[in-house]
C-alpha cells in the first residue's frame, strides 16, 4: 500500500479560491527574463504557446494535481515517482530537479549582469569575462545570505517579485501596446503567413524548448490543490484563469520585444531591456532606463534567492533518509542547509566557466538553456510516467482531484505530456539557426555528456550508499 501520513485524520480548511490559485500559478510561472528567448519566433510565438499549452501545460497543471491531492507527502515529485516506480527512480527525479535549478542559477545570474550591463556601458553584455565574473560574484553573495536562513531569503525574494517583474513586465507591455496604436515602425508583421511558422529543418524549431521551459513549474504550485474549495470543479477553473494570465503576459510581453528589436539583434540576455531602451527613447523617457534595469536585476535577484535555497532543501529530505552521505545533511544555526549550499555553488562556479568557452554570451546562455530544458523534461517525461502508472497500481487511493474521462483520460492528458516531453527532448539536440553556437559536435557533445553524467550519478550515489548513511547526527541524536 502507499505511505500515507500518520497520525489523526486530516480535517483540511479547504481556504484557497480560484483567484487565489490563479495568482500562486502565475507567480510560479511567469517570468520576464524568458520573453526574449521565445521573441526569436516573432509573431509565430502565438502559435509555439498554443501547442506548448496543448502538449506540455495543461498536461502538467492537471497531472501534478492529482499527484499532490492523491499523495500530499513532503518531496512532492520525489514521492510521486517514489509511489510508482520505486526508490531509486524518485531519487533520480528529484536529482534531476535539483540539478536542473543549479544550471539555471548562471542562466539567471547572466540575466541579472546583462540588465546591470545596461546601466553600467550596454557594450559590457557582448563580454564573457564580465558575464563570469558577475555570475559568480552575485551567486556567492546571495548563497551566503540564504546561508542566515529563510528570513532573510524570504524577504529578497518577496521585495524583488513585486518590483522587479510585475512592474516592469506590465511597463514593457503598455509601452508594446502603445507602440503598436501609434502606428509606428514595427519588426514583425501580424499576419496568417506571419502566425503559422515555416518550419524547414529541426534546427528552426529548438527555441521551442525554450517556451516549454518558460512554461516549467507549474507542478509546484499543485500542492495546494487538496485545500481549494471543490477542487474537482474549481481546479480546472483556477488552471483556466491562470493560463490565460500566464499566456497572456507572456505574448503580450514577447511581441513587445519582438515588435521593436530586429529578430538577429535580440539579446537572450538582455533583450527585454533592448526592448525597453527603445521605447523609452522613442518616447522621451530615457531616465526610466536606469529605474526599471533595477528593477529588472532586483527581481531576478529575488527568483534566485528562492531558487538557491529551494532545490538544496528539495534535496534535503533525500539526505535525511540515507540517499546522501550525512555530511550533507548538515544544517547551520539558521538552520540552513550549509552543506548542500556550498556544493551547489561549487557546482555553479563550474557551470559558469561556459562563458568563457561559447563564441557568444548568447550562444553560452542559450547551450545552459538547453541543458536546463533536457533536464527538467526526463523528470516531467518521469512525473507523467508515473501518473498513468498510479492509476493502475493504486485506484482506490482518494484524490481531492481526479482527471476526468478515468483511464482514458489519464493517458491521453499524461500521454500528451509525454509525447510532447519527449519530442522537445529530441530537438533540443539541433543547434538553434538563429544563434551562432561555434562547433557543433562540441555543443552536442556538452549536452549528451552533461545529460549522462547527470541520469548516471544517482545510481553511482547509491551504488555506494552505506548503512551508517541513515545514522543521525551528533546534534540530530540531542533533539
Amino acid at each position: 500500500m502507499p505511505r500515507r501520513m500518520n497520525g489523526a485524520k486530516q480535517h483540511l480548511t479547504r481556504t484557497v479560491g480560484v483567484f487565489t490559485l490563479a495568482m500562486i500559478n502565475v507567480a510560479a510561472v511567469s517570468s520576464v527574463r524568458n520573453w526574449p528567448t521565445v521573441a526569436e519566433y516573432g509573431f509565430a510565438s502565438v502559435f509555439f504557446f498554443a501547442l506548448a499549452a496543448i502538449v506540455f501545460f495543461i498536461p502538467v497543471a492537471l497531472v501534478s494535481a492529482e499527484l499532490a491531492t492523491g499523495w500530499p507527502h513532503v518531496g512532492g515529485v520525489f514521492a510521486w515517482v517514489k509511489e510508482a516506480f520505486g526508490h531509486r527512480t524518485g531519487f533520480l527525479a528529484i536529482w534531476l530537479l535539483w540539478l536542473e535549478n543549479v544550471i539555471y542559477c548562471p542562466a539567471l545570474l547572466s540575466f541579472i549582469a546583462g540588465t546591470i550591463a545596461y546601466v553600467i556601458q550596454p557594450e559590457l553584455v557582448k563580454n564573457s569575462w564580465y558575464m563570469f565574473s558577475m555570475v559568480l560574484g552575485i551567486f556567492w553573495v546571495t548563497t551566503l545570505a540564504n546561508l542566515k536562513g529563510t528570513q532573510t531569503s524570504g524577504w529578497i525574494s518577496a521585495f524583488g517579485v513585486i518590483g522587479g517583474t510585475f512592474i516592469p513586465g506590465g511597463l514593457i507591455v503598455l509601452l508594446g501596446v502603445l507602440w503598436y496604436v501609434s502606428g509606428k515602425p514595427m519588426q514583425i508583421s501580424f499576419t496568417f503567413d506571419s502566425l503559422i511558422p515555416t518550419v524547414n529543418s529541426p534546427k528552426e524549431l529548438v527555441f521551442f524548448s525554450g517556451v516549454l521551459t518558460a512554461l516549467c513549474g507549474l507542478e509546484m504550485s499543485a500542492v495546494y490543490a487538496r485545500e481549494v474549495h471543490n477542487p474537482q470543479k474549481n481546479y480546472p477553473k483556477a488552471i483556466l484563469a491562470s493560463a490565460l494570465l500566464i499566456f497572456g503576459s507572456y505574448v503580450l510581453g514577447v511581441l513587445a520585444i519582438a515588435l521593436v528589436v530586429p529578430q538577429k539583434e535580440i539579446s537572450l540576455v538582455a533583450g527585454s531591456l533592448q526592448a525597453f531602451s527603445i521605447f523609452v527613447d522613442a518616447y522621451g523617457l530615457n531616465w526610466l532606463t536606469s529605474v526599471i534595469a533595477i528593477l529588472l536585476a532586483l527581481g531576478a535577484l529575488g527568483t534566485l534567492s528562492t531558487w538557491i535555497a529551494g532545490p538544496s532543501k528539495g534535496l534535503l529530505g533525500a539526505a535525511c533518509v540515507g540517499d546522501l552521505p550525512p555530511f550533507f545533511r548538515r544544517l547551520n544555526q539558521h538552520q540552513a542547509p550549509m552543506a548542500l549550499l556550498m556544493a551547489q555553488a561549487v557546482l555553479v562556479t563550474l557551470f559558469a566557466a561556459v562563458f568563457l568557452v561559447m563564441p557568444s554570451v548568447s550562444s553560452a546562455y542559450w547551450i545552459l538553456s538547453a541543458l536546463i530544458a533536457q533536464l527538467y523534461l526526463i523528470m516531467y517525461i518521469l512525473m507523467f510516467a508515473a501518473a498513468i502508472k498510479l492509476r493502475y497500481k493504486f485506484p482506490h487511493v482518494n484524490r481531492a482531484y481526479k482527471i476526468p474521462g478515468g483511464l482514458i483520460g489519464m493517458w491521453v492528458t499524461a500521454g500528451l505530456g509525454i509525447l510532447g516531453s519527449f519530442g522537445t527532448f529530441l530537438i533540443g539536440f539541433f543547434p538553434p539557426s538563429q544563434i551562432e553556437i561555434g562547433n557543433t559536435f562540441f555543443y552536442v557533445a556538452f549536452l549528451l555528456l552533461s545529460i549522462a553524467i547527470a541520469c548516471v550519478m544517482p545510481a553511482f550515489i547509491l551504488f555506494f550508499k552505506k548503512p551508517e548513511w541513515t545514522h543521525p547526527l551528533s546534534h540530530e541524536h540531542k533533539s
